[in-house]
């Protein structure tokens, strides 16, 4: 079979193939009426139209490289099958873009589908086009993406089918936002419910906290879990630094340190003065408290961490003289340790 006989057949057969494909597929796909399947047939006629230009060239092309005797025939059948898809690829890909570039994210679309065989594409495009659901029928059925599937139902607001793939997903968190959504507070608080008892579960008791603050709106359910943190050492600092942030009243803050710190067992104070670094800068009606704190963990721990006494600083900002003294008991220690 000659090279001329090769590439009509291989036209036929390629144009035949690609108005059933468009034309069925597209049909199924869309769920389109004729003049739609009609608006398809326009879009192959362009493509084929692209195709006998790009097949012309790389004919011309071929003879001339033939006649220069600088390629031989199996090697030319092979280049010219080659530049033949890559051409038509690219025509395609030039197609799509014009499409998308005049708003026709459907055209587009099938462009990506049914020419380039690419559903993500395909797909995004129709989300960028704001065609929600047929992008989440294409994610679903074509691609199997459960994940973006859902969220271009949610997208669309098709709330309950959104959940139900969330479900399939374990996302529970979202599924309770979806239910808190269309107001079906009782099936957000189930699945938010879970969520904050997987997070103790994982000794993630801030995460958990927030569940329950910004999610539920039960902030007393929270600071017992910021507390239960803070007392069996699960992330104990940023526990007790967000049971302190949660309370908004300054008496009564001031009150809740007096009480947590007579509670502190002494591996914790260290931690605890930590914390008080932070609430002493929170407003000047706590410094006396907290200072007093930081003084008598200071005092019984500069025994054995002598470098605790550089604490001192963080609660007298504008005393220099007690810097001074920070650095004559440092040179003290020091001299005292040598001897």
């Amino acid at each position: 079979m000659n090279k001329q006989k090769f590439i009509d057949k291989f036209l036929l057969a390629f144009m035949i193939l690609a108005v059933f494909k468009i034309i069925g597929i597209g049909a199924q796909l869309f769920h389109e009426s004729f003049w739609s399947v009609v608006g398809t047939l326009a879009i192959f006629l362009v493509v084929a139209f692209i195709i006998m230009i790009v097949i012309t060239a790389l004919k011309d092309k071929e003879q001339n490289r033939n006649n220069s005797g600088r390629r031989g025939s199996g090697g030319g059948n092979f280049y010219l099958e080659a530049s033949l898809f890559d051409r038509i690829r690219s025509k395609y890909e030039e197609l799509a873009e014009k499409y998308i570039a005049e708003n026709d994210y459907k055209k587009a679309a099938k462009v990506y589908m049914n020419l380039l065989q690419d559903n993500f594409r395909g797909a995004k495009t129709l989300e960028d086009g704001g065609f929600y659901n047929e992008a989440a029928a294409v994610y679903l059925k074509k691609l199997n993406n459960k994940s973006e599937a859902a969220s271009c139902f949610e997208k669309a607001k098709q709330y309950k089918k959104a959940i139900d793939l969330y479900k399939e997903l374990q996302q529970k968190e979202k599924v309770g936002d979806l239910y808190r959504e269309i107001n079906d507070i009782k099936n957000a608080h189930i699945y938010y419910q879970m969520v904050a008892d997987d997070y103790t579960g994982n000794n993630q008791m801030v995460k958990a906290s927030l569940v329950y603050s910004k999610k539920m709106e039960q902030p007393e359910e929270a600071q017992e879990i910021l507390l239960k943190g803070w007392e069996e050492d699960k992330d104990a600092f940023n526990c007790l630094n967000n049971y302190f942030a949660n309370v908004f009243d300054i008496g009564k803050l001031e009150k809740e340190i007096q009480k947590l710190y007579q509670k502190t067992p002494s591996y914790k104070k260290t931690t605890y003065l930590e914390a008080m670094k932070h609430e002493f800068k929170k407003d000047h009606k706590l410094q006396p408290v907290t200072r007093s704190i930081a003084y008598e963990i200071i005092a019984e721990k500069v025994g054995t961490r002598s470098e605790i006494i550089n604490e001192l600083k963080y609660f007298n900002p504008d005393d220099s003289v007690i810097l001074k003294d920070i650095s004559r008991f440092k040179t003290g220690r020091n001299k005292m340790l040598r001897n």
